[in-house]
């Protein structure tokens, strides 16, 4: 089994940082899980608002809680208040059904995910795949 590494997350963080600066995005907070759901690595660049690294947290954990990019649970969200609500009453409050928590593959196997926020929810998206991605590994959105 595939395992996320110390060293393939800081690449994964420090690519989607720098994808935010390439594009003028707000500061960011990217959160990396394993496949456990603990926490690999976590950074805030300086001007973050407060409630940012639990958001990105939220993204990541929604994510590898349920199997599917936190887009996918947006648009579940959207079409199934309910079960959405549900769940994250089960969660404890810890699922943020937005874009930006997206799954990290290698091949089939699952290693973690990934949390931005701090931009939009569809910026926070593209700065956590580019993050992935420049890893060498597959991002998983859907």
């Amino acid at each position: 089994m595939a395992e996320l590494t110390l060293e393939t997350a800081r690449k994964i963080l420090d690519a989607a940082l720098a994808k935010g600066v390439e594009k003028k995005f707000k500061p960011l907070v990217v959160t990396i899980l394993d496949a456990r759901g603990a926490v690999k690595v976590t950074a805030a660049q300086d001007g973050t608002s407060l409630m940012r690294a639990e958001i990105a947290h939220g993204k990541a954990y929604g994510a590898l809680a349920l199997g599917m990019g936190s887009r996918a649970l947006f648009q579940r969200a959207q079409e199934q208040a309910y079960f959405i609500d549900s769940v994250n009453t089960l969660a404890q409050g810890r699922l943020v059904p937005v874009p930006g928590g997206v799954l990290i593959m290698d091949g089939s196997s699952l290693l973690g995910a990934v949390g931005v926020s701090g931009d939009t929810s569809d910026n926070d998206e593209i700065c956590a795949v580019a993050g992935i991605e420049a890893a060498g590994l597959k991002a998983n959105i859907g």
